[in-house]
Protein backbone atom coordinates (compact mmCIF):
# COMPACT_ATOMS: atom_id res chain seq x y z
CA UNK A 1 0.00 0.00 0.00
CA UNK A 2 3.12 2.45 0.95
CA UNK A 3 4.23 2.04 -2.71
CA UNK A 4 0.94 3.92 -4.09
CA UNK A 5 0.25 6.44 -1.28
CA UNK A 6 4.52 7.77 -1.37
CA UNK A 7 4.47 7.56 -5.41
CA UNK A 8 4.78 10.72 -7.04
CA UNK A 9 2.20 10.13 -10.20
CA UNK A 10 -0.60 8.96 -7.40
CA UNK A 11 0.09 12.15 -5.36
CA UNK A 12 -0.17 14.38 -8.62
CA UNK A 13 -3.03 12.56 -9.75
CA UNK A 14 -5.24 12.43 -6.49
CA UNK A 15 -4.22 15.88 -6.27
CA UNK A 16 -5.31 17.21 -9.33
CA UNK A 17 -8.97 16.09 -7.67
CA UNK A 18 -8.79 19.32 -5.96
CA UNK A 19 -9.00 21.32 -8.76
CA UNK A 20 -11.98 19.14 -10.58
CA UNK A 21 -13.85 19.64 -7.03
CA UNK A 22 -13.63 23.36 -7.42
CA UNK A 23 -14.44 23.36 -11.05
CA UNK A 24 -18.10 21.04 -9.54
CA UNK A 25 -18.51 24.02 -6.72
CA UNK A 26 -17.80 27.27 -8.79
CA UNK A 27 -18.91 25.83 -12.20
CA UNK A 28 -22.10 25.19 -14.44
CA UNK A 29 -23.35 21.74 -14.25
CA UNK A 30 -23.37 19.70 -17.82
CA UNK A 31 -21.98 17.68 -19.38
CA UNK A 32 -18.37 19.08 -19.48
CA UNK A 33 -18.15 18.44 -15.59
CA UNK A 34 -18.76 14.71 -16.10
CA UNK A 35 -16.11 14.68 -18.49
CA UNK A 36 -13.67 16.71 -16.18
CA UNK A 37 -14.43 14.17 -13.71
CA UNK A 38 -13.91 10.67 -16.12
CA UNK A 39 -11.01 11.93 -17.36
CA UNK A 40 -9.84 12.56 -13.53
CA UNK A 41 -10.62 8.97 -12.68
CA UNK A 42 -8.63 7.56 -15.74
CA UNK A 43 -5.69 9.53 -15.13
CA UNK A 44 -5.64 8.52 -11.23
CA UNK A 45 -6.43 4.62 -12.42
CA UNK A 46 -3.69 5.05 -14.78
CA UNK A 47 -1.62 6.31 -12.02
CA UNK A 48 -2.00 3.38 -10.21
CA UNK A 49 -1.27 0.74 -13.29
CA UNK A 50 1.73 2.41 -13.15
CA UNK A 51 3.02 1.50 -10.20
CA UNK A 52 1.20 -2.19 -10.34
CA UNK A 53 3.14 -2.60 -13.45
CA UNK A 54 6.43 -1.31 -12.77
CA UNK A 55 6.00 -3.76 -9.47
CA UNK A 56 5.14 -6.71 -11.57
CA UNK A 57 8.24 -5.96 -13.86
CA UNK A 58 10.44 -5.50 -11.19
CA UNK A 59 9.47 -9.33 -9.87
CA UNK A 60 9.77 -10.70 -13.11
CA UNK A 61 13.19 -9.32 -13.04
CA UNK A 62 13.97 -10.97 -9.53
CA UNK A 63 12.71 -14.42 -10.91
CA UNK A 64 14.51 -14.15 -14.00
CA UNK A 65 17.88 -13.64 -11.87
CA UNK A 66 17.17 -16.25 -9.47
CA UNK A 67 16.48 -18.64 -12.68
CA UNK A 68 19.74 -17.51 -14.10
CA UNK A 69 21.36 -18.18 -10.77
CA UNK A 70 19.85 -21.71 -10.71
CA UNK A 71 20.69 -22.33 -14.34
CA UNK A 72 24.61 -21.27 -13.59
CA UNK A 73 24.76 -23.52 -10.27
CA UNK A 74 23.83 -26.74 -12.18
Amino acid sequence: MRKYLFNAGVISAIASGIGVAKATRQGPRDWRLAMLWASWGIGVALAFGAVKQREEAIRQEELERELHKAAKRK
